[in-house]
């Protein structure tokens, strides 16, 4: 066999092993319109196809409605369900109908602010307004991160490239793979 050949397996075996250890992932639409049918889900794809980028398998999107109890029944099945990570989309501004922190707030075991504050750098940084302005929280329940995303596709896509090499050792150490 020759050296390229080598080469290529080990990087293939690389890829493999990382799409394994970042896990299983699902979305959760926090979209009233969405959720009652009345539009169609183009957010859900997005952090989809963003999500399989990064070497997840993701489980679904789900759509529901900026309601408390929607929103944690959604994160609890989640949980339950026994996902790495849900990502929750929209819902986390100031107005009357962004829950989704709140319903989030009651699921979370543990915060880890420093991702949520990334998160908001990271977006206002690159001029999603409503990323820098986001409410939005992440935390650990059981051994599945929770992370609420702001809904635009500017603070969906900069959200998801500030959080994937950060996600990757939260998850490693919730899995027990770093050795600790």
């Amino acid at each position: 066999m020759d050296p390229s050949a080598d080469s290529l397996a080990a990087t293939v075996s690389d890829m493999e092993r990382n799409a394994q250890r970042l896990g299983r992932a699902l979305v959760v639409v926090v979209d009233d319109r969405v959720a009652q049918g009345e539009h169609e889900d183009t957010i859900g794809p997005l952090v989809t196809e963003l999500l399989e980028e990064a070497g997840f398998i993701v489980d679904g999107s789900v759509a529901v409605a900026g309601e408390t109890v929607e929103i944690r029944n959604a994160l609890n099945t989640a949980v339950i369900g026994g996902v790495d990570m849900v990502i929750t989309v929209g819902g986390t501004g100031v107005s009357p109908r962004d829950v989704t922190p709140d319903a989030t707030s009651g699921v979370l075991d543990r915060p880890v602010p420093g991702i949520a504050e990334a998160l908001r750098a990271s977006g206002l940084a690159a001029g999603a307004v409503d990323a820098g302005v986001s409410r939005g929280l992440v935390g650990v329940s059981g051994s599945t991160l929770v992370v609420n995303l702001a809904g635009s596709r500017a603070a969906i896509r900069d959200g998801m490239a500030t959080l994937t090499p950060l996600v990757t050792h939260v998850i490693e150490q919730l899995s027990g793979i770093d050795g600790i």
